[in-house]
């Protein structure tokens, strides 16, 4: 939010007023135009052409719109209208696991087939105006952000002109029965409302392992090897990664990339593991440097309403 968006729209301050339709006007071009240039620097870090993209995953929790957000970014890409489109809408911070595990479908069963996963965010969808009745509410604003993120997502890698930074192994998704009231948001005339129940850390706190299990397990890990593997893992807030460290024994830096993607950006839903996985690469190529890596496995983590754990088994393909 800022000053020149509230001169423009000064009922988005004031309690009680209908402002979905002015919100979904900021949001729908606003996301859209972060989605673009993200994508953008990423189809640029690829080396590929953009007409070499075969399919598009959309990820985002913060427009409302026919046709989606997937074909506008489409269209802002100059992408071929043969381009295969998903638009994952509302997910809220499992977006980005998510979409990477629907990505890694599409480009398991499409030989030769180069995926963009773009997510795109915006807290303006879901702001309130201060208030001395809901003094809870500024620990949303202080740990909520805006942002976009992209990754390129493709089997069989072509070794001349593709430079692969993981490899996706395993992907799973759970959800926990009766939980559905823990991570609440309604579409109201107001914009989006949320609302988190501040048992949300315990119940993850107390699922977390036998989630992971079911992961590592697949290439011969067990609990015993927690710290022999890197943890990428979407930072819901302090509490959850506290609460995880505990839990699972993990030596302080295994969360050092989740810690600092929550100090730079805030928790910016769908996008933030792909800050952490840059954050994770850039920590990565230095412990390289100094001959002092992590093995090459670990666990691509994210939570979101259900609630739902999705989690993809991967291998740092850097180290």
């Amino acid at each position: 939010m800022s000053e020149e968006i509230l001169r423009k729209y000064p009922e988005l301050v004031i309690e009680g007023q209908p402002t979905v339709k002015q919100r979904l006007d900021i949001c729908n071009k606003a996301v859209t135009q972060m989605a673009i240039d993200a994508s953008k620097a990423c189809i640029k870090n690829w080396g590929r052409s953009v007409s070499e993209i075969t399919h598009l995953v959309y990820v985002s929790s913060s427009e409302a719109r026919l046709p989606g957000g997937d074909l506008y970014l489409a269209r802002g890409l100059g992408l071929s209208p043969e381009t295969h489109r998903v638009q994952l809408y509302f997910m809220g911070c499992s977006g980005g696991v998510a979409g990477l595990r629907v990505a890694k479908d599409i480009a398991e069963n499409n030989p030769e087939s180069r995926v963009l996963l773009a997510t795109s965010e915006t807290t303006i969808i879901g702001f309130k105006p201060p208030s001395a009745d809901r003094p809870y509410d500024l620990v949303g604003v202080a740990l909520f952000g805006d942002g976009a993120g992209a990754m390129i997502i493709g089997s069989d890698p072509i070794p001349s002109t593709e430079r692969p930074l993981f490899e996706l192994h395993t992907a799973i998704q759970n959800f926990l029965p009766d939980t559905e009231k823990t991570i609440d948001g309604r579409l109201t005339e107001e914009g989006i409302s949320f609302k988190l129940a501040r048992e949300l850390p315990q119940i993850i706190e107390d699922h977390i392992e036998a989630f992971c299990d079911k992961l590592i397990r697949n290439v011969g890990f067990s609990d015993k090897d927690y710290n022999k593997i890197f943890w990428a893992v979407h930072p819901g807030g302090p509490a959850i990664l506290n609460r995880m460290e505990k839990r699972l024994d993990l030596l302080p830096e295994k969360l050092n990339a989740s810690r600092r993607a929550l100090a730079d950006y805030g928790n910016a839903s769908s996008n933030t593991i792909v800050y952490v996985l840059e954050y994770m690469l850039e920590e990565s190529s230095k412990t390289k440097r100094q001959d002092q890596g992590d093995g090459d496995w670990g666990l691509i983590l994210a939570f979101g309403p259900g609630i739902t754990f999705e989690g993809i088994l991967a291998r740092n393909l850097t180290v």
